[in-house]
């Protein structure tokens, strides 16, 4: 749902008239987010938590939607940009509602991608301790030691934070042979249990490995299976099941 003004969200919800509605937020008995409002404020009525009176302000009704996409590179995760660029949002223009992404996948990452207009799922999905996994195939350039695969996957510090650590595995090795023009490539499958700004290739340059792709793969049991980059398609009630109960 698009952005709109506190007081008409309030008023079109049949609580108050849009005057009533100014005098109760300005007396800060309307919050946002657990955050006394402003008169003025906009909320989106699908991502904010929206009080009065010591209850939440919903609709009566209101139809969730999963997806998955397969994102391409070249897209930024977020439902606007300010830079001009190209979102994740006009991959999913025809979904019939206004979704928004599950966390983050860089610009220059591709692979799946969870979009809802289920906040409590989002909410779960995000938070550090929750328990299903993210998957990456992580391709770097030359030769990757069993000494390197053992730090990565050891407790690191990143920006000052210890992440959690992360399962790391040589998938593949692409061997520096005649005619192939790109030399040595490893691909790595990491698996992990949060997600800080661009952690895996922050780990790997900790490690002295360029990253020259990173896909996403799987979250959990979730997988793209044969769905094309740019394409979406709806989760089947037993993946949003399995994602509740993750």
């Amino acid at each position: 749902m698009a952005e709109l003004r506190l007081q008409k969200y309030l008023a079109d919800m049949g609580l108050l008239s849009r005057r009533a509605a100014e005098r109760e937020i300005a007396r800060g008995a309307v919050l946002v987010n657990g955050i006394p409002a402003i008169i003025g404020q906009k909320v989106d009525p699908d991502t904010d938590e929206i009080v009065y009176g010591g209850r939440a302000v919903k609709p009566a009704f209101k139809k969730y939607i999963y997806i998955m996409l397969n994102k391409p590179r070249g897209y930024v995760t977020t439902a606007s940009d300010e830079k001009g660029r190209k979102t994740v949002i006009d991959l999913v223009a025809d979904v019939g509602a206004r979704v928004y992404p599950v966390g983050r996948l860089d610009m220059d990452s591709d692979g799946l991608l969870l979009l809802t207009n289920d906040g409590d799922l989002t909410n779960r999905l995000t938070h550090p301790r929750h328990e299903i996994p993210k998957i990456y195939n992580v391709e770097v350039k030359g030769s990757v030691t069993r000494e390197i695969v053992k730090k990565l996957s050891a407790p690191m510090t990143i920006d000052g934070y210890e992440i959690q650590p992360v399962k790391t595995d040589i998938l593949t090795m692409q061997r520096d042979v005649p005619g192939n023009r790109g030399g040595e490539r490893t691909v790595l499958r990491m698996e992990l249990y949060e997600g800080r700004n661009r952690q895996i290739r922050k780990m790997c340059e900790q490690c002295g490995l360029e990253v020259t792709k990173l896909t996403r793969v799987a979250i959990g049991n979730l997988n793209l299976g044969n769905l094309k980059p740019g394409d979406w398609r709806h989760l089947t009630k037993s993946q949003v099941e399995y994602l509740k109960k993750g």
